[in-house]
């Protein structure tokens, strides 16, 4: 990669995932999978283009639109697409190399990719959206097609963005087709998307704790941190009350809301939330409520919430990359957190990720955190999105309880591949818990390669 401009995001993402491959037994049984790695590495292809759009004082606009089609061995390339000013191509093939091997541990046929464009959403009127996501797939839908590629959201990209760019897809295509997933339920989406990956990465976390005590604990009664305060929060934290947890923080870019008495959130105040954020308000404007302002919530300006929550056992970063630092991980130790389980993509340093490890290794099952990372944990979102494929393809609607049982499902065989891949490849210290970040990885690695080599990609 020394030929290229500097991509910091992607470069850790590839370090990542490469480190935890040497350091396996992966290579020792498969040395031809280092020109596997070698060819994975590189997108198949990379569109990027202008979209000129206008705002509503008729000024022309222009913003940078891409689409990393990184991998599509085990299907059509699947990724959402994110709006937010801070895109760009390192961020673009850091999600979407992440989601070739996330979409693997899935068991669903889809391949990796991720795109979308520095245009902000927020502080736009939604004909300006609307003008803006027109623009965006008038070029976008010449690369993208239900067998060839199919987006999603993202930061920046609800259920509204999503349904403009379908109907702009519809005229200039004249078919409709599942191109987009996260559509609305009266026109192809499917029940349970919105919900899935704070659902898909609590239930996750229901089978870490389940091996790591043996079967003797669950979510109730456990005081859990999340970060974050869009979709993937929201719907942990309701899970986790749901399985008697306590909610205890939720966060955005402006600083972090924590419980301070014994309840933690409630399911109104969490719902209270949402409707801000689809309003596209900083929780700091819940501060003086009266739901807030009872002295039952601190506000912290400018903070994550990991080193403000005192006592915790479940951590989950659900906001965006790198919010967890190796000073944060360790605070989050010596908090007592037993579990940390990402929501978000990539969203511990490696320094972090560094530190969580070795206390796994140094000590002995439940003494010790044990780390899932998003590629695992997360991938409940996408799953989801791969069963919306499957009901357009067929042109059904599953119900509630069917989407939401093969979720489960997914969650758990997820959590298991990881857990075998790490026994069979990865040596760790007597009585410690198996690497899920390395198992992972290497599950997911591996039959994404194989796939490459049998359609001759790699010889």
């Amino acid at each position: 990669m020394a030929n290229i401009p500097s991509e910091p995001e992607f470069e850790q993402a590839y370090k990542e995932l490469v480190s935890t491959l040497e350091n396996s037994t992966l290579f020792q049984k498969n040395p031809e999978y280092r020109k596997a790695l070698q060819v994975a590495s590189v997108p198949e292809r990379v569109v990027q283009f202008r979209v000129v759009w206008e705002n509503d004082k008729g000024e022309l606009q222009v913003n940078r639109g891409y689409r990393v089609q990184f991998n599509s061995a085990l299907g059509p390339y699947k990724g959402g697409l994110r709006f937010h000013p801070s895109v760009n191509l390192s961020i673009l093939k850091f999600l979407g190399f992440e989601q070739i091997f996330k979409n693997a541990l899935t068991g669903l046929n889809m391949g990796g990719g991720k795109g979308g464009a520095d245009f902000d959403p927020k502080g736009k009127s939604d004909n300006e959206i609307r003008k803006f996501c027109v623009a965006f797939m008038t070029e976008l839908s010449r690369h993208i097609g239900a067998d060839t590629d199919v987006p999603a959201g993202d930061i920046g990209v609800t259920g509204r963005e999503v349904g403009y760019m379908f109907g702009q897809y519809k005229k200039i295509r004249n078919q409709w087709e599942g191109v987009l997933t996260g559509k609305g339920l009266t026109w192809g989406g499917s029940l349970i998307r919105p919900e899935a990956t704070g659902y898909g990465v609590v239930y996750y976390v229901q089978h870490m704790i389940k091996y790591a005590s043996q079967g003797r604990e669950s979510f109730a009664g456990k005081r859990v941190a999340i970060s974050g305060s869009g979709n993937v929060a929201q719907y942990a934290a309701l899970k986790v009350i749901e399985l008697g947890g306590t909610v205890v923080s939720l966060s955005d870019s402006k600083g972090s809301l924590i419980a301070t008495s014994a309840q933690g959130f409630t399911p109104a105040q969490i719902d209270q939330i949402a409707a801000v954020k689809v309003a596209r308000q900083q929780l700091d404007s819940l501060v003086s409520t009266e739901a807030f302002s009872s002295g039952d919530f601190t506000y912290v300006a400018g903070a994550r919430p990991w080193v403000h929550v005192g006592k915790v056992d479940v951590a989950l970063p659900s906001a965006t990359q790198n919010e967890v630092s190796g000073e944060e991980a360790q605070a989050l130790i010596d908090a007592g957190a037993k579990f940390i389980a990402e929501g978000s993509n990539m969203g511990s340093t490696q320094e972090a990720i560094d530190i969580f490890e070795a206390h796994r290794e140094q000590n002995k099952g439940g003494a010790a955190i044990w780390y899932a990372p998003g590629k695992a944990a997360n991938l409940g979102g996408v799953a989801v999105s791969g069963l919306e494929m499957a009901q357009n393809s067929s042109r059904v609607s599953w119900t509630t309880e069917e989407v939401d049982r093969r979720l489960q499902d997914i969650m758990e065989a997820a959590f298991q591949n990881g857990l075998e891949t790490a026994k069979e490849y990865v040596s760790s210290a007597e009585g410690a818990l198996p690497s899920l970040v390395a198992g992972s990885n290497i599950a997911g690695f591996k039959k994404v390669a194989a796939a490459m080599g049998d359609h001759g990609d790699w010889w």
